[in-house]
């Protein structure tokens, strides 16, 4: 009965985003169900076979072991913090980040991520059928981050037309960093965290691809290079006065290292102060809401929101429930905070339980990332693009939501 629930789920899923579709009749039929069977496949290779499982669980120990390098050089400057019997979550989690992003920045560097990420998306359009750059930037953000897979796509941005920048504003809800999943994996079942992952790169194509479907001709399916931000200040250059001076040379690798490792420390920032004031926040309306009535709280009633959605997932009407507020929590939050309350006894979970939840959980979908992404787009396109995708705040919440969802839906049908 469950199995066949949670089948119904995906169909679901895949109406709401049918419904809700900006233009019906130009939506590529051909390219949403092959993605759809591509995923489906994938799911089921990756969960249900041993040799998927074992890439899955590879990858998984591999990011474990980053995180376990990462630790010698936390243990440096705080031993009292590392060599204890339970790291706080600050150590244990997002410190690891000051080594692992500029790991990835390197590779970005030297050229390796940009020729891997070039290639993948190429790829992923000839079977999807979907443009080169979107598909592109769906394996993009999936490494870098949906801010930073924006600001080194920003040529690219300002030569498409709006409606193009708003799939891209949508599909950027659905991000995860590659340089934060080894924190992920601390805190959820690693090898469900990494099903989740490409999932989420072809579910990002699949919903934008219903809810607003562009028309691209072969002269616009194309793809500018990755930039840095040392190149992007250089076409600025050539476009003002100071064209006609010389252009200087690459940035320096210490100096580029160096810029790396601050932006890892403000990025662990950023997650923090996040993650303490919305707890904080969600605390204080907890107890207005208290006041009420004691029984009220903001996860009961999101939880009464979103079980529906929770019920397709092919669960029981009990557990139904409490994932429902794990999603409500999610998304007036962020990932961390339902990650931090539920990582202690996550395993004592069903796996099928384990499974829609932590797929869930691995994305970027909540309603702080909104405005981040629409402050992003403004300091890079012009004032008609940023305003089409402002109109359509409501549009990039629920490609998020709805991807998430698919996500969560597809690994369960496979995990029981």
């Amino acid at each position: 009965m469950y199995l066949a629930v949670n089948i119904v789920g995906v169909l679901i899923f895949l109406l709401i985003g049918f419904i809700f579709s900006k233009n019906k009749k130009q939506i590529n039929w051909r390219g949403v169900i092959t993605m759809v069977v591509l995923n489906l496949v994938l799911a089921w290779f990756l969960t249900s076979f041993s040799v998927g499982r074992a890439i899955v669980e590879g990858a998984a120990a591999g990011f474990n072991q980053l995180m376990e390098v990462s630790y010698e050089g936390i243990k440096f400057a705080f031993p009292s913090m590392v060599e204890v019997k339970q790291m706080d979550w600050f150590f244990q989690v997002l410190m690891p980040i000051l080594m692992i992003v500029p790991l990835f920045d390197i590779l970005t560097y030297i050229g390796v991520l940009p020729w891997v990420v070039k290639w993948i998306g190429k790829g992923l359009s000839k079977i999807t059928g979907q443009p080169k750059f979107e598909s592109f930037f769906a394996v993009e953000m999936m490494f870098l981050g949906n801010t930073e897979a924006l600001a080194v796509s920003s040529l690219q941005l300002k030569q498409i037309n709006a409606k193009r920048n708003l799939t891209l504003a949508m599909m950027s809800m659905s991000c995860v960093t590659a340089s934060i999943i080894g924190s992920y994996t601390k805190m959820m079942p690693g090898q469900y965290i990494l099903t989740a992952v490409p999932l989420n790169v072809i579910n990002a194509l699949i919903v934008t691809a219903m809810l607003n479907p562009v028309k691209v001709t072969p002269e616009e399916d194309t793809i500018a290079k990755m930039q840095s931000s040392q190149e992007i200040a250089e076409e600025e250059v050539e476009g003002g006065k100071a064209a006609e001076e010389p252009k200087p040379g690459k940035e320096p690798f210490f100096s580029f290292l160096g810029d790396s490792i601050l932006g890892a420390g403000k990025l662990i920032l950023i997650i923090t102060a996040n993650v303490v004031a919305f707890v904080a926040l969600a605390a204080l309306i907890n107890k207005l809401l208290g006041l009420v009535n004691p029984w009220l709280s903001l996860e009961h009633l999101l939880g009464i929101v979103m079980y529906p959605f929770a019920w397709l997932m092919g669960l029981n009407p009990t557990n139904a429930f409490q994932f429902a507020q794990h999603m409500g929590t999610k998304l007036v939050t962020n990932e961390f905070v339902v990650m931090g309350q539920v990582t202690n006894h996550v395993k004592s979970y069903a796996p099928h339980y384990q499974a829609v939840l932590t797929a869930f959980l691995t994305s970027f979908a909540n309603f702080s990332t909104l405005g981040m992404i629409i402050g992003c787009f403004k300091g890079i396109v012009n004032k008609e693009k940023n305003t089409l995708i402002s109109k359509n705040v409501a549009y990039l919440l629920l490609s998020g939501i709805l991807v998430s969802l698919l996500t969560a839906a597809m690994m369960g049908l496979f995990v029981w």
